[in-house]
Order: C-alpha cells, then sequence, then structure tokens
C-alpha cells in the first residue's frame, strides 16, 4: 500500500527542506485516502468529533492551504474561503457537502500545485499582505513552517481515521 514517499534531502537548502517536509507531508494525507469507497471516506469515526472524516481532513486541508498562501500571503479575498464564513459553522471548512473523495482530492493537489507556485516566485523573507489579520505579519518561512506542522499533525490524524475505518496502518 505505502508509495514512494521520500524525505528532502539530508544536505537540503532552506527551501527545498521546507518544500520538501511540506510535500511528504501532503503526499502521506492523500496515501491515507487510497482505496477508499466514498462511503468510508465520509464515514465519521469519532463520535465526539463528527467532522473528522478522511473526506473532511482532505476539505479542512485545501482550505488551510488556501487560507495561509492566497489569502493572508498575498492579499487575497477571504470570502472564498468557508473558514471565514460565519453562517456555515465553526467547521465550514471541514464540511463536504457529500462530495466525492476524488473530487476533494483534485482541489486539495490543485490547491497544493498553486501553493507551491506562491513559494516559488517568493522570498521566504516577505511578509504577508493581508492587512485584516495578524497572522498575515508572519513571513513566508514562518507560514511555511506552520503548514509543515499543520499538515504532518492532520496526516496523523488521517492515519488513526484510516485504521479506524479499515484496520490499515503505516507511515513507509
Amino acid at each position: 500500500m505505502a508509495p514512494e514517499l521520500q524525505r528532502p534531502p539530508l544536505q537540503a537548502d532552506e527551501r527545498t527542506a521546507l518544500i520538501g517536509w511540506l510535500d511528504l507531508q501532503r503526499q502521506i494525507l492523500r496515501w491515507k485516502c487510497e482505496g477508499l469507497s466514498d462511503e468510508d471516506a465520509h464515514r465519521s469515526t469519532l463520535p465526539t468529533s463528527p467532522a473528522m472524516t478522511m473526506a473532511g481532513l482532505v476539505s479542512h486541508m485545501r482550505w488551510v492551504e488556501h487560507l495561509w498562501l492566497e489569502v493572508l500571503f498575498l492579499g487575497g479575498d477571504e470570502k472564498q474561503n468557508p473558514s471565514f464564513d460565519k453562517s456555515g459553522g465553526e467547521d465550514a471548512d471541514w464540511q463536504t457537502g457529500g462530495r466525492p473523495l476524488a473530487e476533494l482530492l483534485a482541489e486539495y493537489e490543485a490547491q497544493c500545485a498553486r501553493s507551491n507556485e506562491i513559494v516559488a516566485a517568493a522570498s521566504l523573507d516577505d511578509v504577508g499582505r493581508h492587512t485584516g489579520f495578524r497572522s498575515a505579519g508572519a513571513n513566508l518561512r514562518w507560514m511555511l513552517i506552520h503548514l509543515v506542522e499543520e499538515t504532518g499533525r492532520h496526516a496523523g490524524h488521517a492515519d488513526i481515521v484510516r485504521e479506524l475505518l479499515d484496520g490499515s496502518k503505516g507511515y513507509f
């Protein structure tokens, strides 16, 4: 089941290391979805966290990437991101509306590619441009470290959810 997952080179420059670790965690999240039916992808395994489904995790991470790089870093319109939609509830970015996992994964993949384009075009010292949020005051380096942390944390959640769904487990 494990795809070819590789850590970044041991002697990588800072940008290569940051993107390498982020890409690895993204790959792990996608890997944990391999072979899941749409029914299982939308099935909650934690009674106290009903949005914590594989589909919900993928949706959330798509919008996390959008939030940090397109909204906070580039200064884009936050209204496109359900995280800011107060009418949708606290976890609006986790809601999938029952959309197929393949569609959610394609959107996540496209968002990750867009994120990598944004990072490639900027200096790690560049600061976010959105004036409405304190977190936009962070530089790109800080934002990437945060994305590695958040993606890694949720890849771990995906590992647990997958094991609860069908017993599949493993890291490499």
